[in-house]
């Protein structure tokens, strides 16, 4: 079992495990616990009342935060021709096509987003296993693989996230950063709420949002009363 040191045990007395909170109250006390000496993220945690295992219920999709990350994303665009200088042109931090399959493939990871455009993607297709491992590859489905470029790299850049259901029926997500606002970053934790409740799958019966909770990087977590958002 790992061992937390002084200051972790300082931060959990000033959250009750077996509470519940209203989401700001939550976020004000996790903001208070984060004692790390770089500015945390913050995280939510969110089950959900489908089973991982059906394909029919795989909640997965993407949401523009009002307030961002607080994180920079740098943003490697997969296209050619005029494409290519529309993506340098709308702010991607690097373009290319072959070469830049060719540096991937050599280990090169200095990216945290990738987008494509549709007829790149039998080439991009050979980085299936790399990408796919990081969770890297473009998705139509998160807006990645697309012809509109410029509008990909700007939701991007202006605090879009994907989120997907993990093996334990779990959303894991970012809203921000200790730094944040309450408010903003209540804000975005009811924009990522609101996302998933609309990509509730049809064959989820009972309730679906079943707990909610947030964390800094660093931090005890801080159970939300997720009754309000049914």
């Amino acid at each position: 079992m790992a061992k937390h040191g002084k200051k972790y045990a300082e931060s959990v007395k000033l959250i009750d495990r077996d509470a519940t909170y209203e989401s700001l109250e939550a976020i004000e006390l996790v903001k208070k616990a984060a004692t790390a000496k770089f500015d945390e993220t913050v995280e939510a945690a969110v089950r959900l009342g489908v089973d991982p295992r059906k394909q029919d219920q795989a909640v997965r999709g993407v949401v523009v935060l009002p307030h961002g990350t607080g994180k920079t994303q740098r943003v490697l665009v997969f296209a050619k021709g005029d494409k290519l200088k529309e993506a340098e042109a709308a702010g991607a931090d690097y373009v290319g096509d072959a070469d830049l399959i060719a540096k991937i493939q050599q280990g090169w990871f200095e990216f945290d987003v990738c987008v494509a455009t549709p007829d790149m993607m039998s080439e991009v297709g050979k980085l299936g296993r790399i990408l796919g491992g990081k969770g890297l590859m473009p998705n139509p489905k998160a807006g990645t693989v697309t012809n509109d470029v410029a509008k990909a790299i700007a939701e991007i850049k202006a605090g879009k996230i994907e989120y997907r259901l993990d093996k334990a029926g779990q959303i894991h997500a970012p809203i921000g950063k200790v730094s944040f606002d309450s408010e903003k970053l209540n804000e975005n934790l009811n924009a990522l709420i609101e996302a998933l409740s609309r990509a509730k799958p049809a064959s989820s019966k009972g309730i679906y949002l079943k707990n909610i909770s947030i964390s800094s990087t660093m931090g005890p977590g801080a159970r939300v009363n997720a009754s309000v958002y049914r």
